[in-house]
């Protein structure tokens, strides 16, 4: 290792360090000096405006003249109102909640053992993601509402954005009297960091959450020492049923694909019942065409509309773009069938009046969210009612779907008795 990488390893273990002192403050801290301080976040970015969007032009030129992707720099892009809004993210999550100490059971043994299942923090957090700048403040807040610290590590594209918003997110740490180190960043664009947090950071790390493109998961969870939060890509889809009301087809299939193409509740497919499709498909595709949605078919599609012919790849693509794939199914089995193989278990929906229909679409298809009459747009923790979210959740193990406060804690067992023991 050169003196660059060895200085490089020092900063980000003292770093662990830092983290794991300041997640025993943050774990003892009143639940209002998490409030207050979260407050204080949304005050200090409002207040910092200027610095943070000039920042931001400098990352979305450079963006640019790298070459990223239209949907990409959208994701990257902060104006005025999208500032705003992570602004009005931050009072959000200072508003709910705090899951800290909270008892999600109790029970009496019969020997007078008396039982609570108690949450509480993690610990530290480290969490590693792309473009987004709204993550930063998410993330942020969510985790010290759950009482946790956090070490975040954004792409390099966003680093300029990344770090204005840090200063005021410690801006607010100060206000409420926390250690800065609750929410550290890593000023840094040497993917060696990356490799540091994956280690653990000496074992300060108690948990990494990837919020990002498919090679990043990969690698988060290949390479990772520490327990993973994955959040896969938006492999999402919309099953029209036979059953469905066509005004709410269209309305549904067009918002889920269109609102916003950059976002990871965007839909990708769209699933058609073979035995409504003559009646459903065509309205439903003129609308997303005249919408200007690239339209991409299997051969029963093309047969009712025309349009371009799907590929096997088309199935599995996030196009992050006005781009739909659009397959004809036999019901609610075949719509289940096509969304195991090629979903990435994120979001799926139906557009269904049958009401047993739907339900089975409920029980067939394992995905973090399943929709009934609603657009996969709705996949977000602030739709949830969690403030913000830090990504979603398409795992088993721990939390699936949004991922807010509550999520970000585990739990303990606190049991009190008055002298018993074990025969």
């Amino acid at each position: 290792m050169d003196d660059a990488g060895a200085s490089l390893q020092a900063e980000m273990s003292a770093m662990g360090r830092a983290a794991t002192a300041a997640a025993q403050a943050l774990r003892l801290a009143e639940p209002a000096a998490r409030t207050r301080a979260i407050a204080a976040m949304a005050a200090a970015v409002r207040a910092a405006a200027p610095e943070i969007l000039a920042a931001n032009a400098r990352d979305v030129v450079a963006a640019q003249a790298a070459g990223l992707t239209a949907p990409m720099v959208d994701r990257l892009l902060l104006d005025a109102a999208r500032l705003e809004g992570l602004a009005q993210a931050l009072e959000t999550v200072a508003a709910i909640p705090d899951p800290v100490g909270v008892e999600i059971g109790r029970w009496t043994r019969p020997n007078g053992l008396d039982i609570a299942r108690v949450r509480t923090p993690i610990g530290v957090i480290g969490i590693i993601y792309e473009s987004r700048p709204n993550v930063t403040a998410d993330a942020a807040a969510l985790c010290v509402r759950a009482g946790n610290a956090v070490i975040l590590r954004g792409g390099s594209e966003c680093l300029a954005t990344n770090l204005a918003i840090h200063a005021a997110l410690v801006e607010g740490l100060r206000e409420a009297a926390l250690p800065e180190a609750c929410v550290q960043i890593v000023r840094t664009a040497d993917r060696a960091a990356v490799g540091a947090i994956l280690a653990g950071l000496d074992g300060a790390v108690d948990l990494i959450i990837p919020r990002g493109g498919k090679s990043l998961v990969a690698r988060v969870q290949a390479e990772a020492r520490a327990p993973v939060l994955g959040h896969l890509e938006g492999l999402n889809h919309v099953f029209l049923h036979a059953s469905a009301d066509p005004q709410k087809a269209i309305a549904i299939a067009v918002n889920a694909k269109l609102r916003r193409v950059s976002v990871c509740g965007a839909a990708e497919t769209l699933l058609v019942d073979a035995a409504a499709a003559e009646r459903l498909l065509p309205p439903v595709a003129k609308a997303l065409a005249e919408a200007g949605c690239e339209l991409r078919g299997d051969a029963a599609a093309r047969a009712i509309v025309p349009m371009a012919a799907a590929t096997e790849a088309d199935w599995t693509t996030e196009y992050l773009a006005p781009v739909i794939s659009i397959a004809v199914v036999e019901g609610v089995a075949g719509a289940a069938a096509h969304i195991a193989t090629y979903g990435s278990a994120h979001t799926d929906a139906i557009v269904a009046e049958d009401a047993a229909a739907a339900e089975e679409f409920v029980a067939r298809v394992d995905s973090a969210i399943v929709l009934i009459n609603a657009s996969t747009q709705f996949a977000d923790g602030g739709e949830f009612g969690f403030g913000a979210e830090i990504g979603i959740a398409t795992d088993r193990l721990h939390a699936r779907g949004p991922v807010g406060a509550e999520q970000l804690t585990t739990y303990k067992y606190v049991v009190r008795g008055t002298g018993q023991t074990r025969p």
